[in-house]
C-alpha cells in the first residue's frame, strides 16, 4: 500500500525438471530479506537473512524421494547449518498422501529449520503438478501430439492420486463421480 513501510520480503521459488522418463528433480529456494536501511541505516541493499536451497530427486511414477540435498546460503546463526544433514531423512518418503504429516513429524519445531521445512512442504505439490507433465513431455518427445492432452484420460487410474486434495477432487463430488463412471476428463481451462 502507498506510504507503508516494507518490513519483510519472503520469496519461494520451486522449479521441476525431467531428468529421465523415471526421474524428476525438484529444486526449491526460500529467501527472506529486510529492506535497505532497516537495520543498518547506511546500507543501500536489501539484507538477506535466510536463503535455503533444497533439491529432491524423485522416482516417477512412485513419487518416492531417492536423493536430497540441502544448502544454506544465508542464515542468522552459526549453528543453523548443523541441521542440514537431518533433511536426508526425506529419502525413502513418498510425496503422495501423508507427506505433509510425515514432514511435520520429522522436521517440526526443534527437529528442523522452520524455513527449510516450510520450503519442503511447498515443494511437494510441485511434484504432484508434474505427474501429467512427465507424460506430456514423453509424448512430445515421441511426437505423439494426441497424448499431450489426452494423458489426463489414462486408463491406469492415476487420477486417483489427487482425490481429496481439493474441493474439485472431493471423493463425493461430481468430478470423481464422472471419472468413476468412465467419462473423459475435460481439459483444464488453460488448454
Amino acid at each position: 500500500p502507498a506510504g507503508a513501510d516494507v518490513l519483510h520480503d519472503r520469496e519461494y521459488r520451486v522449479r521441476a525438471f525431467r531428468l529421465a522418463d523415471d526421474r524428476l528433480l525438484i529444486q526449491g529456494a526460500i529467501r527472506d530479506q529486510k529492506p535497505p536501511g532497516l537495520y543498518l541505516r547506511p546500507d543501500p541493499d536489501p539484507m538477506t537473512i535466510h536463503h535455503m536451497q533444497l533439491s529432491l530427486e524423485i522416482a516417477f511414477p512412485s513419487l518416492e524421494i531417492v536423493d536430497a540435498d540441502v544448502h544454506f546460503e544465508a542464515h542468522p546463526h552459526g549453528t543453523c547449518p548443523s541441521i542440514v544433514e537431518h533433511y536426508g531423512n526425506v529419502v525413502g518418503l513418498s510425496i503422495a498422501r501423508g507427506f505433509t504429516h510425515r514432514v511435520r513429524e520429522l522436521f517440526g519445531g526443534p527437529r528442523g529449520c522452520t524455513h527449510t521445512t516450510a520450503l519442503l512442504q511447498a515443494m511437494a505439490p510441485v511434484a504432484m503438478q508434474c505427474f501429467w507433465s512427465m507424460r506430456a513431455a514423453k509424448a512430445r518427445d515421441e511426437g505423439d501430439d494426441e497424448s499431450l492432452v489426452s494423458g489426463m484420460n489414462d486408463d491406469h487410474g492415476s487420477w486417483r492420486r489427487i482425490v481429496n486434495t481439493c474441493h474439485v477432487w472431493d471423493a463425493d463430488g461430481p468430478a470423481v463421480a464422472a471419472r468413476e463412471a468412465g467419462e473423459p476428463h475435460e481439459p483444464p481451462l488453460w488448454l
